[in-house]
Formats: C-alpha cells, structure tokens, sequence
C-alpha cells in the first residue's frame, strides 16, 4: 500500500545532511549478518519452532513409534536391524544393573533417531513440492494432469490441523531470477512510458550493467539467499522503512476502515469495549497459534512471519552517531580528524545513517489511551484473565467522564511521532530522561487507542464528503492525537465508529486486514450489544480508576520541537485530499461472468481513468505478494503494459469498434495476469532491481543504471485490499457487515494513491489519495474518471451495456433533486454524483 512511497524514497535514506553516505560495511559481512539475524529469530522461536517444526508430524506419534518398537521387541522382532543392540553397547553398563533399562533407552533413542529422519524426509518433500509454482502459470479454471497431481500430493504430506507456523520450515526460499530477464522485463515496462530517445539510452546503460556489473552483485544475491532466509525481505524493511527520515503520517502509514453502511451502537465506550476485547482474543489466538495459516487453493501455505509482530510493537526512531573509520595514509589532515599516532592513520569521524529500529515486546497487559489531550493507562487483565468487553467499556467510560484537563504541552506532543524521524529521535532522547515512565507505558502498550471526540462515517446529508473527512481523519487525524510509532491505532469516534491507522514496516495490509477482519466479525456477531447499546454483561466497580499519564516537560526545547513538529503535521494532513466512494452498478461477479480476472479488469480500467485524467500513461505500482516464500513481503506488478496503453488508445479512438476493443481488452488482462503470476512466484523486477542496487553500494559501485531505475516516480500507486476471512460474514443476509476497505497516501507530490476493495458480489469501493498542493491531480476528478471508464469497460460486453445507462439516469435524478433541494434551501452543501448509489 503505503510501500510505494517508502520505495521512491529509499535512496535519500542513504544521505545524511545532503551529502550521500557509503555504506561502509563490507558486503559480505552483511550477508552473514542477514543470516545471523534470521538464525537468531529461528531461536527465539524454539519451543514454538518444536511444536510446529514436527508438523506434519506430532509429540504423540513419537510415542506411537516406540510402543511400536518395544512392542516388536518384546515379540522378539528386531526392527532396527540390530542398530539397538550397538546402542545399548554405547550405553554406560552401569555394573550390569539396569540391563532393562538400557534396553529402553537404546529403543527411545532409535525410535527418536527414525522419527526425526521420518520428518525431515516429510519437510524436504514438503519443501519441493511446494517449490512447484506451475499451477499459477495455468489459465483460470484449468487444471493439467500434474497440477492434480502435486495437489494430491500435498494433501498427503501436509498432514492435518495445521497450526498458524506449522508451513514455516517447509516453505521454499524466495528464488533470486536471472538479471538477464530481470533487466529485459524492466525495459519492456519503461518503453510505453519513455521516447524513443530516452529508452534508447537506458537500453545502453542496461547493456553496459550487465557486460560490467551484473555478474559480481548476482553473485552475492545468490550467496546470500543460500544463507539467508529470504535475500530481500530484510534489507526491504531497513533501506525503505526504517532507514526513512520523513514523517510516518501520510508517507507510511495506512487505514483501514468500519463497515460502510452500519454502526453497531452508537455508544463510544461500548464500541472501544468490544473491538479491544476481540483485538485481545485475536492476540490470545496469535500466542496460541490457534489461526489457521492461509492457503490458495485451500491447500498452498502462504507465509506466517509477519503476524508476529501485530501487538505489542513499536518502531523506535533512530539517533545518527559518528562511526571512527580508517583514513588513506597518504590523504591530508583534515578538520575533524583525529591526530595520527604512531605513525598509524587517523581514524575519522563520519556520520552513521540514522536507522529505527521496532521494538517488539513478549507480552503487554495495557494499552495506552489518548482522549481530549490527556493520555490514559488501561489494564486489560485482572488476575491473569482479560476483562469483559463491560469492564473495558466502564473504564473508557470513565476517561470519557473525566473532567480534568490537558497538561501544558501535553496535547500535542504526540505530534513528534509525526515529525521527521531525526526531529523525534532528538527530542524523545530528551523524553527518555525527564517523562521515562509515562513513554514507556505508551510505547509498552498492546497497541494505542484513540478516542475522538468527533463524529465521523457516512452520513445521509452529504455522504460523499462525510466519506472523505472520515478516510482523512483515519489517515492523518488532526496530527497529534495518533501516536504512529506504533504498530497500530485503534481510532473510536464520538458517534461509535471504528477505524485503524497502521504503521508499514511490521508487515503488510494483509495481516493488519485479518487481524481486521476478525475484529469486527467478532466484536458484532460473536460480543454482540445488549438492547440499549451497551456490552453485554454487568460492569465491576472493583476495577481501579484508569491511570493518567504524568508527562513532566520543563524543558524549554522539547515545548518549540511540539510547535514545531505540530505545524509540520497540520501543513501534511492539510495537503491530502482523499476521496472514498462505493461503485455499486457492478462488482466481482459480473466480472467473473465475463470470464476475466477481477483485479486485472481493475487495473486495466484504472488505466484508462488516468489517461482520461493526464493524457498520458505514467508507471504504475500495483503491489503483489510473495508469501509463497519464506519471510516473503511484496513485488510490485508494473500494470502500465504496451498491451494496457493499446486498449486505452483503442478506448479513446471512435473509429475502434466494440469487438475490437474487448479483443485488447482481454489481451490487456492476460498481459497483467502473467505480470502477477511472475511477480508471486519471485520472478519480478524490483525487488531484484533494489537488491542488486544495495549490494552495489556495500561494494562502492557506481551503477548509472541502477541508479536510473530507483530514482522514477510512481505517478500511480495502487493496491487491492483482499478479503481473507469471507467465512466470517454473511454477505447474503447482511450485505452492509463488510469492512469498506482502506487507503494509503499518493507516492508522488504530482501522483495519486489508489486501493480498492470487493465488497461482497456487487460492489467495489475505491479510497484515492493526492496532494491539494498539485495542479495536475484532483482525487474527485480521478474518482469520476474511475466510474467512467469502468461503465465503458463493462459495456464493451452484451451483460454489461445497461449499466451505463442506468448510470445516466441516476445521476440526471440525483441532478433533479439536487436542484429542487437549492431551490428550497440556501446555502446547501454541494451533493457528489456517486449519492444515489449510496
């Protein structure tokens, strides 16, 4: 989502104060520290790691063996084929006692012996059949003879009741590509978006990496993904989040939303009740392995790495310090050096990117509350059990009714989570000396939560801008009353409604969205409200009064760093211009009908939107998962295809026929599915791009190439929010209980950011996001080219010409309406198109 920002802006996270920073370790020393870290999580795991380590296997088939074995030799049958008799030789004799003891001991150590081959011999099988990847290759609702084959199986070794870390150790690793096609499929994704000069050029720069350069930096990709779990993920997660100095709010953060049409109880203390109970059962589950890993295709395991981090996690920002390094002998003194010794070099002082770092604790039986300016302690335990959803909610009652005000400065403070990250990491040293314990009971918390003390969601009078404010007070609030270091916020409006703002570099919109997902599945159907809107169950007046947080701010420095960061975060929020709106003539199922890709016809309508809105194509950022592979993250999928821009220039041109335009229409969708396939099963560019970019400044390489490829703009960045737990609602006989989706901020200043979710069978809603500060995007303007150009899409087919005009005649009543209401009333407030659909 929020990722392709974050991409873009990876690069100047090298630089310090302008200047650019070599990376000075050695490269391979990084890739051993890559491996080191992963082996270091491998341990942390262990008991949980032994658990799910013996799946497809269990502790208790162990015990069947050896009954098995000593049952054979009480018969007198030897199955070890005499290996026992040579271990009970090994054994001590102890004076020739025990004797049936060491019998014993000789068949629980052979019996462990063959059971641990027994299960490594399941995961090395496991492993390569779930290395086959020829089932995304194949046309929808085909299947050849060895994909039935491979499935059959993997039914067989993956064994039953899969716990949520049961596939770990069987997942393959993410594969490095060739750079030869890496580099070929990333020129023919640049030619629709470059001229004949320009992709000229980059053609020879691409040549001359891979006569000069590409050899070497390949060479240490593949040795480290020997090495290292994944050859990616990790130097993902620290060059394009956590070694970012901007501000988290708008550039990585992200939101995800409350049901659409429907508010279970408009009681503010009673929704927080619920939905924190069931964050809490979620995590309960979590510690449990008790979630199901997700499959594709109920049977392929997708990796589970990420959701270890969901609660109990905050990204701490990074001070730079001064690292003492070797100078050339021969170079001159210079200021800053120091003195040489002996004749030996001068070290001297060079800055060290600043780099965060997230802070993941075991286990957290609080959460940090902020509510009017004021931050609040909640214990969500009492006597090692979780309080009741009526005991959460009699305590946020009670913050609620609490009449005392906000300390001086305390207000705004959490604005410096929203400041630059150099900014934050100064002022929270300061923090750290003088309000120690109140920092540590937030950034300690399970997670935070936010009570707001405004309304937001749809509403009648005007839902298209009431959708607006609400996906804008989700993504940037008011700037200090989020704390974005966290992993997440709960947000709680005055009027019920629910929402969360995500931090990105944990893990992926997938995660927090099943974590979502079961929230609000759980808190309205499983937790429920009692007639008068309040949780079910009586309230304990045992329970101590909530605790105030004491933020002890003397310091004259910390009060100008709040102002400042607290304008900085106002300029920010202020500058995003969000739009949500439901498309609800059409969604998934006509789609299907038509016999294509539902996230391809997306995309492809997306592009013929934006052309209509900037007469031209621009890159575009589709983002793809590869947890097929272990401690897998994203690739991106360039959707902007030589197939895509034919369609749209077909679209546009009035002598093209219908029957001409579905036939590129349907090109068009085989082109970005092959795209997406390659991009899941590791066989993407950028993500290849970024790592051959870091090796070769670990190598002190210059690269023009590389250099070009990370410094485009994606003027386009989108993102399907998927809906993972459909078993959890019952879209049929409650159509409104379906989250709406979320959003995420543009990647570019002149860009625009796009997520879309299917909602149930019939509906998509589409979140867009741009810069009020461009003259050349308008996230309003876009969201009606968006409804366009899907009308026009779908009445290429037979089934779908009546959308448009049913379209037509619901805006011309809309436009009726609309004028009779002026003519009534003054003063009324602007009514959007997409209102009669709502």
């Amino acid at each position: 989502m929020a990722e392709a920002h974050q991409a873009v802006d990876f690069r100047p996270s090298l630089t310090s104060d302008g200047a650019e920073v070599e990376l000075s370790a050695p490269v391979l020393q990084e890739i051993y520290l890559s491996g080191l870290r992963s082996w270091k999580r491998h341990l942390s795991r262990f008991w949980n790691d032994f658990l799910t380590g013996v799946f497809p296997a269990s502790p208790l088939s162990w015990l069947f063996l050896f009954s098995a074995i000593q049952l054979a030799w009480f018969l007198q049958l030897d199955p070890s084929l005499g290996l026992m008799e040579k271990i009970k030789e090994l054994l001590p004799d102890w004076g020739g006692q025990h004797h049936g003891l060491r019998g014993v001991l000789a068949a629980a150590l052979f019996a462990s012996c063959l059971w641990g081959a027994l299960i490594f011999t399941l995961h090395v099988a496991l492993r390569l059949l779930l290395s086959y990847h020829g089932w995304l290759l194949e046309p929808h609702g085909a299947m050849s003879s060895p994909t039935k084959t491979w499935l059959a199986l993997v039914r067989i070794f993956s064994g039953r009741h899969p716990m949520l870390f049961s596939y770990q150790r069987s997942l393959p690793r993410q594969p490095v590509p060739s750079v030869h096609d890496t580099v070929r499929k990333y020129l023919e994704s640049v030619r629709p978006v470059l001229s004949d000069e320009d992709f000229d050029w980059t053609a020879v720069l691409a040549q001359e990496f891979l006569r000069l350069q590409a050899s070497l930096l390949q060479w240490h990709l593949r040795l480290k993904s020997w090495w290292a779990s994944n050859y990616v993920s990790d130097w993902w997660e620290e060059f394009v989040y956590l070694r970012s100095r901007n501000p988290l709010m708008v550039n990585s953060n992200y939101y995800m939303m409350d049901f659409l049409y429907v508010t279970p109880t408009p009681l503010q203390a009673a929704r927080a009740g619920n939905a924190i109970h069931a964050l809490l059962l979620y995590r309960h589950r979590l510690n449990r392995q008790e979630i199901p890993p997700t499959l594709l295709m109920g049977m392929r395991p997708l990796c589970s790495a990420q959701y270890e981090k969901i609660f109990n996690t905050t990204r701490i920002p990074g001070v730079q310090k001064a690292r003492a390094t070797e100078r050339d002998p021969d170079s001159k003194k210079r200021k800053g050096h120091y003195p040489s010794v002996a004749g030996l070099p001068a070290p001297m002082l060079l800055p060290t990117p600043p780099l965060d770092h997230i802070r993941h604790l075991h286990d957290s039986q609080h959460v940090a509350v902020f509510h009017q300016g004021r931050f609040f302690r909640v214990g969500t335990h009492s006597r090692n059990s979780l309080l009741s959803p009526r005991a959460l909610e009699q305590q946020f009652q009670r913050i609620l009714d609490d009449p005392s005000p906000a300390c001086p400065h305390e207000e705004h403070l959490a604005a410096l989570t929203a400041a630059p990250r150099d900014t934050w990491a100064q002022v929270r040293t300061s923090l750290k000396t003088q309000a120690a314990e109140a920092l540590e009971v937030v950034e300690g918390a399970a997670f935070f939560v936010s009570l707001d003390a405004e309304p937001a969601g749809l509403t009648r009078e005007d839902p298209a801008a009431s959708l607006d404010a609400y996906a804008h007070a989700l993504l940037a609030g008011r700037g200090h009353d989020r704390w974005f270091d966290k992993s997440f916020t709960l947000i709680v409006f005055s009027n019920g409604k629910l929402g969360l703002s995500v931090e990105h570099s944990w893990a992926d919109c997938p995660i927090s969205g099943h974590m979502w997902e079961f929230t609000l599945a759980t808190e309205c159907f499983q937790l429920g409200y009692s007639a008068d809107g309040h949780c079910k169950g009586h309230p304990d007046p045992t329970l101590p009064q909530p605790q105030r947080l004491q933020w002890d701010l003397p310091d004259q420095q910390i009060h100008s760093s709040i102002s400042v960061a607290l304008r900085g975060a106002k300029i920010l929020s202020e500058n995003v211009d969000c739009h949500v709106f439901p498309f609800s003539l059409f969604g998934k199922s006509f789609i299907r009908r038509c016999h294509l890709s539902s996230d391809s016809f997306i995309q492809i309508a997306l592009q013929l939107a934006h052309f209509r809105d900037r007469g031209q194509f621009c890159l575009t950022y589709e983002s793809a998962m590869t947890r097929l592979f272990l401690e897998g993250r994203t690739e991106t999928v360039r959707s902007c295809t030589r197939e895509a821009c034919s369609f749209v220039r077909a679209m546009e041109d009035k002598e093209k026929t219908d029957p001409q335009c579905l036939a590129l229409l349907r090109v068009a969708v085989d082109k970005h599915q092959a795209l997406l396939k390659a991009a899941m099963s590791g066989q993407g560019v950028d993500r290849h791009l970024f790592a051959l970019y870091i090796v070769s400044r670990f190598l002190h390489l210059q690269s023009p190439f590389l250099t070009q490829v990370h410094s485009e703009q994606w003027q386009l960045s989108t993102s399907q929010i998927p809906v993972q737990q459909m078993h959890l609602f019952d879209v049929h006989n409650y159509p409104d209980y379906v989250s709406s989706g979320g959003g995420f901020g543009p990647a570019d200043e002149h860009g625009y950011g796009v997520s879309y979710i299917f909602m149930g069978d019939d509906m998509i809603t589409f979140h867009i996001s741009s810069k009020k500060s461009s003259t050349k995007t308008d996230s309003h303007r876009l969201g009606q080219h968006i409804e366009d150009a899907l009308l026009d899409v779908a009445s290429l087919f037979q089934a779908g010409q009546h959308f448009k005009r049913r379209f037509r005649s619901s805006r011309e009543e809309a436009s009726r309406r609309r004028c009779g209401f002026l003519s009534h009333q003054t003063g009324a407030s602007k009514t959007s198109v997409t209102s009669p659909e709502l």
